[in-house]
């Protein structure tokens, strides 16, 4: 039953039907009024009212309930927000189908790469879960029986010599520079294997040079952990001048810079996160796989194999 009572800052309209509680304060008391109405047909015909919302609005939902918990919920909210803005949804979700999401997904790959469109159905699944199992809204997710585009093969792109020649020359040695401390990052990621969001948030006060750690707690999977720091990572950190965080840049300023730098060295086709790579296939040949996992921050032994690229070449070598 719907009760409406007075307070000092205007009506709180309370509902509770079918064993669903609901409460709101509003300025007048006909808001009170219509929004208890409103709320109670909501709960009593809660599957019709289900069909009838489009997948968009399940989108902003989402965006808006969900996403907020996540570290990287604002990109989140912005992909949903973009393919809110396509026809599928507009869709009902009474008439949404596993083949509306298999023609998104055909028209999506003619726009962008299949691994863009893996990434977003997977978003869009997390969003159908969470409406089916949190919100009961659909009894199946229409998106589980659609098929994703085949992955790409895994970047065994390496930087040679000669391009980290190019690319020191491109960003000078003046590490009172952010365009230098770009590059002092990239070859500090090179040494520890660290990803660049955790390059930029790391703080001096998570620095044990004594103990040769960093606390890395700006993780993909969430979780805090310790990277060992080797002799190489040390001399890095001790040339840098003092600042806070210890290279003084964002997240932002180090992709954009280090993009720079490398587009004015001549360098094509490497990211920073190639140096991730770089990284784990040097670590390889002085750590056991479960200590290179360790160290990497994998769960999982089998992405080490996304990221290891040692050649035939040099295997051969190890061999004797």
């Amino acid at each position: 039953m719907a009760s409406i009572r007075k307070l000092k800052s205007g009506y709180r309209a309370e509902v509770a039907r079918n064993g669903i509680r609901k409460s709101k304060v509003f300025p007048t008391k006909q808001e009170a009024k219509d929004w208890a109405s409103r709320a109670e047909y909501e709960i009593l015909n809660h599957d019709k009212v289900a069909a009838k919302l489009t997948l968009g609005e399940v989108f902003e939902r989402y965006a808006r309930e969900v996403s907020p918990a996540k570290r990287g919920h604002r990109w989140e909210a912005i992909r949903l927000e973009k393919i809110g803005r396509d026809a599928i949804a507009k869709i009902r979700l009474e008439d949404l189908s596993a083949k509306d999401f298999a023609k998104w997904r055909d028209m999506r790959l003619k726009e962008v790469a299949p691994a863009s469109v893996i990434r977003e159905m997977q978003l869009m699944s997390s969003v159908l879960t969470v409406a089916r199992r949190d919100w009961e809204l659909i009894g199946v997710n229409p998106l589980s029986d659609v098929r994703k585009p085949a992955k790409p093969p895994a970047r065994d792109r390496l930087p040679t010599l000669a391009e980290i020649e190019a690319m020191q020359f491109s960003a000078g040695e003046d590490l009172e520079k952010a365009t230098a401390r770009a590059f002092h990052a990239f070859k500090f990621a090179m040494v520890t294997a660290m990803r660049a969001g955790e390059i930029a948030s790391l703080d001096w006060d998570r620095v044990d040079l004594d103990r040769r750690v960093a606390l890395s707690s700006h993780t993909k999977n969430g979780r805090p952990r310790e990277v060992p720091l080797s002799t190489r990572a040390l001399e890095l950190l001790r040339e840098l001048p003092v600042l806070d965080p210890v290279f003084g840049l964002s997240s932002r300023q180090l992709d954009v810079l280090f993009r720079k730098l490398r587009d004015r060295a001549g360098v094509a086709g490497l990211t920073f996160h190639d140096s991730r790579h770089a990284a784990i296939t040097a670590l390889s040949t002085k750590l056991d796989v479960l200590a290179l996992a360790r160290m990497v921050g994998h769960t999982d032994l089998r992405q080490l194999r996304v990221y290891y690229n040692e050649s035939a070449e040099e295997l051969a070598k190890r061999l004797d």
